[in-house]
């Protein structure tokens, strides 16, 4: 037992480490781009990449933070920890990718990043996620609703589809949703930009 704890914390160590690499920076600085960090909405993410430089880097960069946790997690599954240490792996991810040490504590929403790591616990809810943030970003052209919609659905699709990963299903939205708040703000006040190219 001792041992298997030991592994899941040297695992959610190795996931926020490799959460930490934003795919937004990276992407970004190899095709000669300013950070994306001084410019738009200032999030290192797909959507303000999108608005900034268009499709190809926005899916160079979703591409990036959606697979980068999921070596360590198909450890964690391979080893065959407990879907709840599974889930740990995964925020671990999660927290690398929101709060960078590398950079200040200053990273991503964490939506791609969450796509990703439920794309490899739970499958399912991860196509009925992003089923529904594609849906709602062509309908309403806004990120942060399609996000906020998709992240408050995944608890509930888990129910039916993943029961036992509920739990870390809702650490992960609450993690989503609070990275949101300014964009819940923005919202609020009609002042959140839409998903079109500002440039």
């Amino acid at each position: 037992m001792e041992a298997r704890l030991d592994m899941m914390l040297l695992l959610m160590a190795v996931g926020y480490l490799s959460g930490t690499w934003l795919g937004a920076l990276s992407v970004c600085r190899l095709a000669g781009e300013d950070d994306p960090r001084l410019m738009g909405s200032g999030n290192p993410g797909f959507s303000n990449v999108l608005r900034l430089y268009g499709r190809r880097l926005a899916l160079a960069t979703l591409v990036v933070d959606v697979v980068k946790g999921m070596p360590v997690l198909w450890l964690a599954m391979a080893l065959g920890l407990p879907p709840w240490a599974q889930g740990l792996v995964g925020l671990g991810v999660l927290l690398g990718h929101s709060y960078p040490a590398w950079h200040r504590f200053q990273g991503g929403k964490g939506v791609a990043s969450a796509f990703g790591v439920m794309l490899m616990l739970t499958p399912g809810v991860a196509l009925v996620c992003a089923a529904i943030w594609v849906l709602l970003a062509w309908r309403v052209n806004t990120a942060a609703i399609a996000s906020l919609t998709s992240a408050t659905a995944a608890p509930l699709a888990s129910v039916w589809l993943a029961p036992e990963y509920t739990g870390v299903i809702i650490a992960f939205t609450s993690l989503v949703l609070l990275r949101h708040l300014l964009n819940i703000h923005r919202l609020r006040h009609g002042d959140e930009p839409g998903l079109g190219r500002h440039r």
